[in-house]
Formats: structure tokens, C-alpha cells, sequence
């Protein structure tokens, strides 16, 4: 298992008391691969700071803060094709191949999250060949790149799981399709007005996706309950292999 990957997943996951309490072995881990030489200490040294800020921080500061960042501003939502797709049609098939290749690699989706949902994706790439690794990770690098600058911008510790996430990618993204992302308008999470908007649009489900017959802030507040469950700890997973 690659444990920085596996360690991404996880931070990057809506804390709960038992990620909390997870937070020392997560740590332990971490310097473990450090100390054997899979990962480099200044990538580890950027997840160690965050999984640190999220154990320390009141649990409940710890979960409004992440509902603030990553389900009231679309512009840093942590599904991947949100970034790509937006709400076409093409978004569709793009969940469906991703889905597939879950499937090709014998793994099945075990909790209600959409394939694209990053930490799921994380955690897929942290059982995966490396080889693997190293090319799925390149194909998300301007996500995480323009991901990590948008929370820069915010003075976010959030940002360092990108930064550790671009590190470990292999490749460095194309400078004119980052910079046509951030050319984009980002989200205002307190302009409730404009946010209501964009949620009223009709949304593209897929399957059994929640939310399916809510719009405006009532969608958000689902999405937001809908996190409230236990995340993958160190040894669990949101995947499980078939057969």
C-alpha cells in the first residue's frame, strides 16, 4: 500500500471523531515510509502538518470548516470531473469509464460516493501498481495543481495535501490549461445569493446519487449530513475487492 496516497484519502476525507482519534497512527505510518524511504520527507512533512491541524482542531470547527471549503464552493470540489465536465453530459460517460476501470481492477465501490470523488480515487491509486500510479496521477496533476493554488489563496492548510499530491505525480500539467482554470471565476461560499443559483440549476445524477430531488442550500445540506459517516481508517478501505 502506498501509505501517502492511502494518507491523502483519508485527510482529504470529512473528519470525523474517528479520524481524530486515527490521527497519531496516520502519523506513525507516514514516518514510517519516511523512514524506509518510500516517500520523501518533504512530502510527508506536508501531510504530517495537515493530519496535525485536523487532530488538534475542535471537531466540529474541523467539519464546518471542510463543508465551507468543499460542499459551499464548487470550485474546489473534490469530484474530479466537476473541473472537467461541469454538469455536460459528457460527465456522464466519464463516470461510467472511471467506474469501469474500478471494476477491471476487481475493486468495488463500497460507501455512496460517485467514482470521481477524490479521496476514493486516492485510495483506489494507493493498492494500485505504481506504474499505474504514476500515470493516473499525471492525469489529474492540473486539478490538483489548480486545486492547490485556489486554497493557497485562502491561506488553507488544506493546500498541502495538493502540494504532497504534486509531488508524488510524475509529471507536471500543461501551464495553458492551469492557467485557463484559474482564469475561471472562483465560487464566493458567502455569497449565499449566487450560491443558491448555481445549486437550482437541474443537477446530472448518476444512479442512486443523493441529493436527487433537492436544489439551492437544502442540496448542500445533504451533501453535507452525507459526509457525516465514519471514513476508511488506516487498515478499512471504501473499496473491497471482488471475487
Amino acid at each position: 500500500m502506498n501509505i501517502a496516497l492511502k494518507a491523502s484519502s483519508l485527510l482529504l476525507s470529512y473528519p470525523t471523531q474517528d479520524l481524530q482519534a486515527a490521527i497519531p497512527e496516520l502519523i506513525e505510518a507516514i514516518e514510517s515510509d519516511v523512514s524506509a524511504g518510500k516517500v520523501k520527507k518533504t512530502t510527508a512533512k506536508y501531510l504530517v502538518r495537515l493530519a496535525k491541524d485536523i487532530g488538534d482542531l475542535d471537531l466540529y470547527d474541523a467539519q464546518e470548516r471542510y463543508v465551507y471549503l468543499f460542499d459551499r464552493t464548487r470550485t474546489l470540489s473534490l469530484h474530479l470531473f466537476e473541473h472537467v465536465h461541469g454538469e455536460s453530459r459528457d460527465r456522464g460517460q466519464a463516470m461510467v469509464d472511471l467506474g469501469q476501470m474500478y471494476d477491471d481492477a476487481g475493486m468495488a465501490i463500497n460507501s455512496r460516493e460517485l467514482p470521481d470523488y477524490l479521496p476514493l480515487f486516492l485510495e483506489f491509486l494507493s493498492v494500485s501498481p505504481a506504474g499505474e500510479v504514476s500515470d493516473l496521477l499525471g492525469q489529474i496533476n492540473h486539478i490538483i495543481v489548480v486545486l492547490k493554488a485556489r486554497l493557497t489563496k485562502r491561506d488553507s492548510v488544506y493546500a498541502n495535501a495538493f502540494t504532497a499530491l504534486e509531488k508524488l505525480a510524475s509529471t507536471k500539467p500543461e501551464k495553458g490549461i492551469v492557467d485557463e482554470m484559474l482564469a475561471q471565476q472562483d465560487d464566493d461560499p458567502d455569497d449565499l445569493d449566487a450560491l443558491d443559483k448555481i445549486w437550482e440549476e437541474d443537477p446530472v445524477t448518476f444512479g442512486g446519487n443523493l441529493g436527487d430531488q433537492t436544489c439551492g442550500l437544502d442540496r448542500i445540506r445533504v451533501q453535507a449530513r452525507a459526509m457525516n459517516r465514519k471514513p476508511a481508517d488506516i487498515a478499512g478501505s471504501r473499496l473491497t475487492t471482488e471475487g
